[in-house]
């Protein structure tokens, strides 16, 4: 085992501090990864610039742009993802130490610009073909590492995830309504994941082959480490796509895309994607959504369709005697020359036209409004 080299430097106990700080509420790989980035900063200044001893001494130039060459030059070279996240540890220490030690010139020391943006890559969902193939193999093996995937890919949880449910991890929501508790994963948060009836039998069937001598509380019963749970899943995989013929690389996580693009071309809105797959940010799901060109025109012929802004087909009724003659009436012829005025107006060429229909249709939005608060307050006899 490779051993560190020790730290010595005079910054160290505050560069530490700062750390402990930050991933107070981090996984301990987190943890591990800001003192990494420390240690990598701190072992060049001793080695190129041994006169710095104090925070006030730090500047971009020499100190921070040539850590970001010595970075770059490395041998075999950093890929650019992690040489981003590294560099992005550092300038959150230095924010850190900026705002507790009152030195303002630290948190302008490394900006934004300096960490490489990510590659954009496109979506990892597997085709039509190769998820029905892997799916018929696995539920063609009907073993625990085969279902503990089916799951995966039934319900867009991480690899990670699946490892860590609990033997109570289903949720009554209502009559016949389910729902799958996901636990604290990769962004330290839990979510339901509302389920239907294949997926219910796919818990009943892991815990009917959970080990009989597994003493914890997993779905999935561990009798050894849980990195050689997640490497046999890996295993299994990658045995299984080569039993339906598929030679094309394809990981757990890909399970997790295909889910994704699942939902989206069932109708699931994006922001309910995002609850499912349990992002934080719109960036994340839109990176694992595969949008094709199918799915372009079957969208665009739906809204044509069916647009969602128009006011939709109201009621009109039959007759206006006097039995009718009522708020609850008048709102619903109202509401007919709404919508028949917003068709026409959308219909018509002329300009002018249009302006003018669009002013009277505000001015229908208004009388409708009224006359809904007058009809709260003189609601009809029963």
């Amino acid at each position: 085992m490779r051993r560190k080299r020790p730290l010595r430097h005079p910054l160290a106990p505050l560069f530490e501090r700062s750390a402990e700080s930050l991933t107070t509420s981090l996984g301990d790989a987190s943890g591990r990864g800001y003192h990494a980035s420390l240690r990598s900063f701190l072992h060049y200044l001793e080695a190129h610039h041994p006169e710095v001893s104090r925070l006030e001494q730090l500047q971009r130039d020499p100190h921070i742009l040539g850590w970001l060459a010595h970075l770059k030059s490395r041998t075999p070279p950093l890929a650019k993802n992690t040489l981003a996240i590294v560099i992005v540890r550092l300038r959150r220490l230095l924010e850190d130490l900026a705002w507790n030690r009152q030195l303002p010139a630290l948190d302008h020391l490394l900006t934004r610009d300096d960490a490489p943006r990510k590659d954009r890559t496109l979506p990892r969902a597997l085709t039509p073909e190769q998820d029905q193939l892997i799916q018929q193999e696995l539920l063609r093996r009907n073993d625990l590492a085969s279902n503990v995937l089916l799951l995966q890919r039934h319900t867009g949880m991480r690899i990670g995830e699946c490892a860590d449910l609990s033997l109570d991890c289903m949720r009554s929501l209502g009559p016949d309504q389910w729902a799958i508790l996901v636990p604290l994963g990769k962004l330290q948060t839990e979510r339901l994941v509302p389920v239907d009836s294949f997926v219910r039998q796919l818990v009943d069937r892991l815990r009917a082959l959970r080990p009989q001598d597994a003493s914890d509380s997993f779905l999935i019963g561990r009798l050894r480490a849980r990195e050689t749970l997640l490497r046999g899943l890996r295993a299994t995989l990658r045995e299984v796509t080569a039993a339906a013929g598929i030679t094309t690389r394809v990981v757990p996580h890909q399970f997790r895309h295909t889910y994704a693009t699942e939902m989206l071309n069932a109708g699931v809105t994006f922001p309910g994607i995002m609850k499912l797959l349990g992002h934080s940010t719109p960036e994340m799901t839109m990176a694992y959504i595969k949008i094709t060109q199918p799915d372009l025109r079957r969208e665009c012929e739906l809204a044509r369709s069916h647009p969602r802004h128009l006011v939709p087909p109201p009621r009109v009724p039959l007759s206006l005697t006097a039995a009718h003659a009522n708020l609850a009436t008048l709102l619903d012829f109202l509401r007919a020359i709404q919508h028949v005025l917003e068709m026409l107006r959308r219909a018509v060429p002329d300009d002018p036209t249009r302006r003018l229909l669009a002013r009277m249709g505000n001015r229908l939005i208004k009388m409708v409004a009224q006359l809904c608060q007058l009809n709260q307050l003189n609601p009809p006899e029963k």
